[in-house]
């Protein structure tokens, strides 16, 4: 018999939805800010202090939590493949096939910074690694955050060799990317065909070196700590030691948030370009450690009665989080792009943060009433029937239903 389904995992997992969303429509609404630069139509003092904050406690935090819940579901798939006398194999690599396939139309399609085609590569590695027992798996996640860490801080260590140099290398690069940005302005408001053409040139020629050289070490690090963690149950019943979350957050929360104040004060327009590298490196070490405080901080919250509802309204949109994390790009692809309005380059930081909030509190109590009488989101569905190859159960049981 197939166990319940964890309700924390479900919440945690609608929580980093949330925020992959708040930094993904900033990409959406405006190039330049994809570009890391800023946009000439946004750059007051309201602008600027609003990119500040989502760069602070957004930016490079939530798909790192999603990394982990990735490894930690590989586990739980492992189970049910066991239970059900399946190969494990085949099964997941069918589901790897199923989601690079997903990946490659999202990013031609809606989002250029998709995230699925580098999971189901990631993917890959991680099944090599299903026989590694827990400890090792830890170990592994943490030598790789720090050879990965290390490697950005030795790079801004060499810009700061030269300084003149790397300033004027900079402002250089800076106007490639200005005019590289107004170009996918007048390409996102133009057609759908000049907007998946803009997107597959983005794709073939600057994104993936971003997602896999920057995102791809720290993004498998945080599939190895899931997995160590999943192996052994930690989320099955984590209050069982609250002593553990609260030394979790106590490790994670200070110096995850002052390394991120670093890392968002430096990509700041009124601080040098020299620095721009050193912040980087400085966020990207300690970015682990705030989605950590994240993580604990959310379930030592489960406990109390406000958490409790907070649970509620957040697990439906984690268990189809698929399904929702695609919606959330065709809604934006609709307001930005081709696609429809074509707003990109026009709504303010502050304008998009609401939207975000609006959009994902949308997709709240529409979860819920999609998994009411269903049991699996749309897409989860058709994923689903891609792994085992056979259609699964659309309905959920009656029995289910009532409780």
């Amino acid at each position: 018999m197939a166990p319940p389904r964890l309700a924390q995992v479900d919440a945690l997992r609608g929580f980093a939805l949330f925020g992959i969303l708040v930094v993904n429509i900033g990409v959406f609404a405006s190039p330049f800010y994809a570009n890391g630069i800023v946009d000439p139509a946004f750059s007051g003092p309201w602008d600027v202090a609003v990119r500040w904050l989502v760069a602070w406690l957004f930016e490079t935090k939530f798909y790192l939590l999603f990394s982990f819940l990735f490894g930690y579901s590989f586990t739980l798939q492992m189970s049910a493949a066991e239970r059900s006398g399946a190969a494990f194999g085949p099964r997941f690599l069918r589901r790897l096939t199923g989601l690079a396939l997903l990946g490659l139309a999202h990013a031609v399609l809606f989002y250029v910074g998709d995230i699925l085609l580098a999971y189901a590569l990631l993917g890959l590695a991680l099944m090599a690694c299903r026989r590694m027992r827990p400890g090792r798996a830890l170990r592994c996640a943490l030598w790789l955050v720090g050879l990965a860490s290390l490697a950005w801080a030795l790079l801004a260590s060499l810009s700061l060799l030269d300084p003149a140099g790397t300033v004027a290398l900079n402002r250089a690069a800076s106007v490639v990317s200005a005019a590289d940005s107004q170009a996918a302005v007048e390409a996102y408001r133009g057609t759908i065909g000049s907007t998946i053409a803009r997107h597959w040139y983005e794709l073939t020629t600057s994104v993936w070196g971003v997602i896999l050289l920057v995102q791809g070490p720290f993004a498998f690090a945080m599939f190895l700590a899931g997995y160590a963690l999943g192996r052994r149950q930690a989320l099955a019943d984590p209050w069982r030691q609250p002593r553990v979350l609260w030394l979790l957050c106590a490790l994670g929360a200070l110096p995850g948030l002052a390394g991120s104040a670093v890392y968002a004060t430096t990509a700041l327009p009124s601080m040098s370009p020299l620095w721009e590298a050193p912040g980087l490196a400085m966020g990207m070490f300690t970015a682990p450690l705030l989605s950590m405080s994240y993580a604990a901080a959310l379930l030592l919250a489960m406990r109390t009665r406000p958490g409790a509802w907070l649970v509620r309204a957040l697990a439906p949109a984690g268990r189809m989080a698929l399904s929702n994390y695609l919606m959330q790009s065709a809604v934006c692809a609709f307001l930005f792009t081709g696609w429809g309005l074509r707003l990109t380059g026009s709504v303010s930081p502050g304008a998009a943060l609401v939207i975000a909030v609006a959009i994902f509190l949308a997709q709240l109590p529409l979860s819920a009433w999609w998994l009411r009488g269903r049991a699996y989101g749309p897409v989860e569905w058709l994923l689903r029937a891609f792994t085992i190859g056979a259609w699964p159960a659309w309905r959920r049981p009656l029995a289910e239903q009532a409780g």
